[in-house]
């Protein structure tokens, strides 16, 4: 792999100034590869080579861009298997994950902008003026760690979808599939300098990226912290800036759900990706009367969660990404014991016989009011707070009072309930009686969660711009 080079103007090339770092990986806790790190100057040489592809690209035939997403497509579909060895080693999802969801969702969205840029429409005649919809032109993208694929495809996809040219800035932490989606890119024959990959971190690359003059938006997925940093450096240049950031989800379960199902699917929810997922349902709000009923099932529920490394046979949870995740875990449930909740299972440590990697015990509180830290801070960790509420307008005063808004989880018998629910939540998604995951819906949040919306044609809306043209005639 080109780990010590970065992918720009359609060729591998060396960095700037040599500098490197160390990918670990979280089921042992040891460096296994190291990537180059790049600069300021890798970021310019990426944006003018982004800046020379867009004078064409962004001017391209929807039907050029079209068989491009689907030559992409093929070749990623070639590579599964390489890009889920590369995410269990490098941030712990066990084999088996990687490959059907991790691996799987950069597929569904590659599928799904392909049926959308099909018949998207570029061109709205109002009378006898015309409004077009055109790319917004440079894209710098940063991606996270926890969903890497995800994240890629659903920010490159509608980018090249739309004629963006774009800088890709992978999180550092696991670099290795965007390194592999580089070399997918390549095979497809994607045009030089549409598509550009620099390796980095934060304060260096992405503060460079975000107030390049020569960028035109900022699309960034990460913490609310790093999407400040982000939001700041990019108001000098006033460009645009779409975010996905944390979550802190609530998930209802109205008196009337079948309360076996709803407690077993929400802790799965919840510990799924080892709980790193910014749109978990963290918060399980539940009717006082039904709450040590409520215990007894979510305690049965956890002991299905194999706790291991990510290579091996039989392992449902792999480690947390790092050992500064795995710290600021460990501070949260001490944190929950301290100011009085219910452990019903877990707690501070690791899993018994395991001591190399970042593991965590899936954890559950009972008991828990909405003041206390694991209530109001995003975790994510293996940890679900349950909290009891008494009536259903205390539950959704609950779910609501929080500074995020990503998602909320509603769980009932009565469809119609659920619909006047969904409409009194503050967030970007409602997911109601554990649906399938739909790559046609919007996604992301209101609040601290962030701005902008991604996934099929609201993703593909976030890199255009909207031109009026008058007098264009009958």
């Amino acid at each position: 792999m080109n780990t010590h080079q970065f992918y720009i103007e359609g060729q591998w090339v060396d960095p700037v100034a040599p500098a490197t770092r160390e990918v670990i990986n979280p089921s042992t806790g040891q460096a296994f590869t190291t990537i180059a790190m790049g600069s300021a100057a890798d970021v310019d040489r990426a944006v003018a080579a982004a800046r020379r592809a867009f004078a064409e690209f962004g001017f391209s035939e929807r039907g050029a861009r079209l068989e491009l997403l689907e030559r992409i497509l093929r070749v990623y579909r070639q590579r599964a298997d390489d890009l889920a060895r590369a995410i269990s080693q490098e941030m712990g999802a066990p084999l088996p994950f990687a490959r059907d969801s991790q691996v799987g969702s950069g597929d569904g969205h590659l599928e799904k902008l392909i049926e959308v840029l099909r018949d998207y429409r570029f061109e709205h005649r109002k009378g006898t003026s015309m409004v077009l919809k055109e790319p917004i032109g440079v894209a710098g993208l940063i991606t996270p760690w926890n969903w890497p694929l995800n994240q890629i495809t659903c920010k490159v996809g509608p980018a090249i979808a739309a004629g963006c040219t774009m800088i890709l800035k992978p999180s550092e932490l696991a670099p290795l599939s965007a390194l592999i989606f580089a070399e997918i890119m390549d095979e497809a024959g994607t045009p030089k300098g549409v598509f550009n990959l620099i390796n980095g971190d934060g304060p260096t690359v992405g503060a460079a990226m975000s107030s390049h003059p020569d960028i035109d938006m900022m699309s960034f997925t990460g913490s609310t912290r790093a999407g400040i940093a982000v939001a700041k450096a990019a108001a000098d240049t006033v460009k645009r800036v779409a975010q996905e950031l944390g979550g802190k989800s609530a998930n209802i379960l109205l008196p009337d759900c079948d309360l076996e199902t709803a407690v077993t699917k929400g802790v799965k929810g919840c510990f799924g990706n080892s709980g790193q997922s910014c749109n978990a349902p963290t918060r399980m709000l539940v009717p006082r009367d039904r709450h040590d009923e409520v215990i007894a099932i979510a305690r049965r529920a956890a002991t299905a969660f194999v706790v291991g490394a990510a290579d091996q046979p039989g392992v449902v949870l792999g480690p947390v990404v790092s050992a500064l995740q795995f710290d600021k875990i460990q501070a949260l449930i001490q944190s929950g014991i301290e100011e009085g909740a219910i452990l019903v299972t877990g707690g501070p440590g690791r899993p018994e016989g395991l001591a190399g990697g970042y593991f965590v015990k899936p954890t559950i509180f009972a008991g828990v009011t909405p003041d206390m830290r694991i209530a109001r801070e995003e975790i994510f960790g293996p940890v679900l707070a349950i909290l009891p509420y008494g009536t259903t307008d205390e539950a959704v005063h609950m779910a609501n009072d929080t500074p995020y808004g990503l998602a909320s989880y509603l769980q009932t018998s009565d469809i119609e309930q659920g619909r006047r629910f969904a409409k009194k939540m503050r967030s970007g998604n409602v997911f109601m009686n554990y649906p399938a995951w739909d790559t046609g819906l919007p996604f992301g949040g209101y609040k601290q969660s962030g701005n902008g919306r991604e996934y099929a044609e609201y993703g593909l809306d976030d890199f255009l711009e909207i031109k009026g043209v008058a007098g264009w005639g009958h």
